[in-house]
């Protein structure tokens, strides 16, 4: 298995191998010895943690009622119903927005808002490279190019003291990532984006009631977008929401994802249709994301009581880092991260401490690593239209500046994550993560020297 596993793909092997380590335990409850208890799980000893960790994402029979009445009615098409419309009110109510777009992913979203924000072909976008590569394919899609700011070792999100040198007489917007719901330092970002007169569009899309010196992400630029897939704290299996305060803006974002049609004060340039597509959410996913507004609510307090903790006693150990919020934040942990300094653990490495930390029953991953350099952007600035869009020497000069990228170089070696379904377990769960990591350094020159 590589070690950098896409989010998702992580986030489901976690949940399945906590169903595993569950049935196990339930099955076998060996006798333990003392000596054999205190040896990593790799080396022969028993796993710190044996009881596994919560599914996601989790059903409630409560829920079916609501759902139901949606498909008995047989008005499942936004426009033939209520509930998009009362879950995008609902959904902005909690973020403090004043306006709410609903979409049929957090992909969506992006690409309804860049196009608002008149991201246009042979435009360029300032974006954190530390992400889901939706993110990237977003601005792609707009024949735009993703130029990417540095990642901050310190709080794995965009730095800011990076964004002016990528700036260019093409650049259109800035796209700061909230990554694992950590908030992305906003005010220096908002200003660089006021003096240079561009667009700023949240990646919120795992940061929903991450807050920011009192606001909401996803209400702290231009636009905020937002994903529900199944992954996600609010899951509806697909969906998205574009959020903001500009009724001009969300006017446009809800013409565009719906085939054009004018919407409230934005007629396009003919009265009754414009420029759009079909991205609209439908009514069951509505209703279903309204059953769990509540629970998300709740579910987050204790994720950050968990997080919290994990913090307080992470940082104690040498060699394990926690990512540093900006002042008068909170995060929302939709994986909980840390960096990882092998020499604190006689050289162990990252990938070997990440497989002896799984066989303590504490599942992690690496998750994201250097995109750039995978393929995807070579075949992108190869094809015909970004040819024609933009000069040879600008996309040498653009590919030759993966290699400045040095604070997500560093990040991508060093980060370990953990998904947010262990974050819902009780306060013995969370001493167990401490626990494990703690007997993985004092055993590490045994496992490094087994791992060589």
């Amino acid at each position: 298995m590589k070690n950098h596993l896409t989010r998702r793909g992580f986030i489901g092997r976690a949940a399945a191998g906590s169903a595993a380590l569950t049935w196990l335990s339930a099955r076998r409850a060996p006798t333990v010895f003392a000596a054999d208890a205190a040896k990593p799980a790799l080396l022969g000893g028993a796993p710190v943690h044996q009881g596994g960790w919560a599914n996601w994402p989790t059903w409630r029979e409560s829920w079916e009622p609501a759902v139901l009445k949606v498909f008995r009615s047989g008005r499942w098409f936004r426009g033939s119903g209520n509930n998009v419309a009362e879950f995008e009110s609902a959904y902005a109510n909690l973020l403090g927005a004043k306006r709410c777009l609903a979409t049929a992913s957090g992909t969506t979203a992006l690409l309804v808002s860049l196009h608002v924000m008149d991201v246009d072909a042979g435009d360029e976008v300032i974006v954190s490279p530390y992400t889901f590569i939706a993110t990237y394919n977003a601005i792609l899609v707009n024949k735009a190019l993703p130029v990417f700011a540095d990642t901050d070792p310190a709080t794995l999100t965009m730095d800011p003291a990076s964004i002016e040198s990528r700036i260019t007489e093409r650049t259109r917007a800035v796209l700061p990532v909230h990554i694992y719901g950590m908030p992305c330092d906003m005010d220096p970002i908002n200003a660089i984006a006021r003096k240079r007169k561009l667009a700023v569009v949240e990646d919120a899309c795992q940061a929903w009631l991450a807050e920011y010196k009192g606001r909401k992400c996803g209400t702290l630029g231009d636009l905020g977008c937002f994903s529900f897939q199944e992954s996600k704290h609010l899951p509806s299996g697909e969906g998205g929401a574009v959020t903001g305060n500009s009724d001009e803006l969300l006017d446009r974002c809800h013409a565009f994802h719906n085939c054009g049609r004018a919407t409230g004060g934005f007629k396009g340039a003919r009265p009754y249709f414009t420029r759009g597509s079909n991205y609209r959410m439908q009514q069951f996913q509505a209703v279903l994301l309204m059953q769990q507004i509540d629970k998300l609510v709740q579910e987050t307090a204790h994720r950050r009581e968990s997080a919290d903790y994990l913090t307080a006693n992470l940082k104690e150990i040498p060699g394990i880092q926690p990512a540093r919020l900006p002042e008068n934040s909170r995060a929302v942990w939709h994986l909980y991260p840390f960096r990882y300094d092998a020499q604190h653990f006689n050289g162990l490495p990252r990938d070997k401490f990440i497989r002896a930390l799984t066989a303590e029953g504490v599942p992690c991953s690496s998750v994201y690593h250097e995109q750039y350099f995978d393929g995807l952007l070579d075949e992108a600035i190869a094809s015909r239209g970004f040819k024609r869009l933009f000069s040879a020497e600008r996309l040498k000069a653009y590919r030759g500046s993966f290699q400045e990228l040095k604070g997500n170089r560093e990040v991508c070696a060093t980060t370990v994550g953990m998904t947010q379904n262990m974050l819902l377990a009780d306060r013995r769960s969370m001493d167990h993560i401490v626990e494990a990591i703690r007997k993985i350094q004092t055993h590490s020159a045994a496992l490094a020297k087994a791992a060589a």
